[in-house]
């Protein structure tokens, strides 16, 4: 029987450093490799491959934009440090359940500078562009407070009557969904900067767990389309332009892969953003196969916070009313202590 159905708590390894976990900094590799290789001996970890009972880590979006103090979109929680606390907590179970981790899989939310939630998408009659945190309505849009920047049309490859049309068209879809109005975030999580990589004590982890088990860590880019915003790592929040065409699907390949495993373990942020909905996703698909499957998840709550930005946005509440819900319908939701229990 190996360590991973025994479900055995390892020992720490000696590099890691829970008070660098709030900063950035450069994983040195080949020190880690030797010392992951040394670690699995010693432990008498087993290659992933090995596993009779499959467990995967779905990290979702743990990325410095989101996680580091005075980075682009840091998430805070109500606690005001939520991220970094989540983050030590993640790499601590990453540490002591690498035995039983048969894969992780990290979500990247991956944007580019003209994208319809942020500032330069949009304009006003004046031709200013709205402030960060801004929340764009339908009516809004229909009355011509805030159009789709005109400046911009040639560049995603259109018009800047029909960039006006998809922007109303967009925030119709987003109204009857019910869901969130259009957002105008912070520029983050650029592509090609260093907001867009994942925290480094959680990208160690993940480097660590890859060398000791002799797998690979699986990367699930989300959110580069222009046109539209894609909280969960399962879709986009509108799939058609208002021509009919796609603007994106189901990611099927994924949701198939987590369904391989015998239980899958969530974590990352936001709670109230992109961890709820991309666990709403896989639910509504679970339920579409098999609603018992949903008792194969585990939500680690500690290892996630809701957006709260003090005296602006506090979105708490959603991010625990998903949760709950996610609860009702099967999944079990624990803090990270008691995350790789099976009862």
């Amino acid at each position: 029987m190996t360590a991973a159905a025994k479900d055995t708590l390892l020992p720490l390894p000696e590099h890691f450093d829970p008070r660098r976990v709030g900063e950035v900094w450069r994983v040195p590799y080949q020190q880690r490799a030797r010392e992951a290789d040394a670690w699995a001996k010693q432990q008498g970890v087993q290659p992933a491959a090995q596993d009779v009972l499959r467990t995967c880590l779905l990290l979702i979006d743990c990325q410095n934009t989101f996680c580091i103090p005075g980075f682009e979109l840091f998430v805070g929680g109500r606690s005001g440090q939520g991220p970094v606390d989540d983050n030590r907590r993640l790499c601590e179970f990453i540490y002591r359940h690498l035995a039983g981790i048969t894969e992780i899989i990290a979500t990247l939310d991956t944007h580019s500078v003209l994208q319809i939630f942020h500032s330069l998408f949009l304009v006003d009659e004046a031709g200013r562009h709205p402030p960060p945190l801004t929340a764009v309505s339908l009516k809004d849009v229909e009355s011509g407070r805030w159009k789709a920047n005109p400046r911009t049309a040639a560049s995603l490859g259109t018009e800047p009557a029909a960039l006006q049309r998809h922007l109303l068209h967009y925030c119709r879809k987003l109204a009857a969904g019910g869901k969130y109005q259009l957002m105008v975030w912070p520029y983050h999580a650029l592509l090609g900067g260093i907001g867009h990589a994942l925290v480094s004590a959680v990208e160690e982890a993940c480097f660590f767990h890859a060398h000791a088990r002799h797998t690979q860590t699986r990367f699930e880019l989300k959110g580069s389309h222009p046109l539209v915003e894609s909280y969960s790592a399962l879709r986009p929040e509108v799939r058609e332009d208002v021509d009919g065409r796609p603007l994106g699907d189901m990611n099927s390949v994924l949701i198939e892969h987590l369904q391989t495993f015998d239980r899958v373990i969530v974590a990352g942020q936001a709670k109230s953003h992109c961890v709820a909905w991309t666990v709403e996703d896989l639910l509504v698909a679970i339920q579409a196969r098999d609603a018992g499957m949903a008792r194969k998840v585990t939500l680690l709550e500690d290892c996630t916070s809701s957006v709260v930005v003090p005296g602006v946005v506090d979105f708490s509440a959603q991010g625990d009313a998903a949760f709950a819900r996610f609860a009702a319908a099967g999944m079990r939701v624990c803090e990270a202590a008691s995350g790789f229990s099976r009862e």
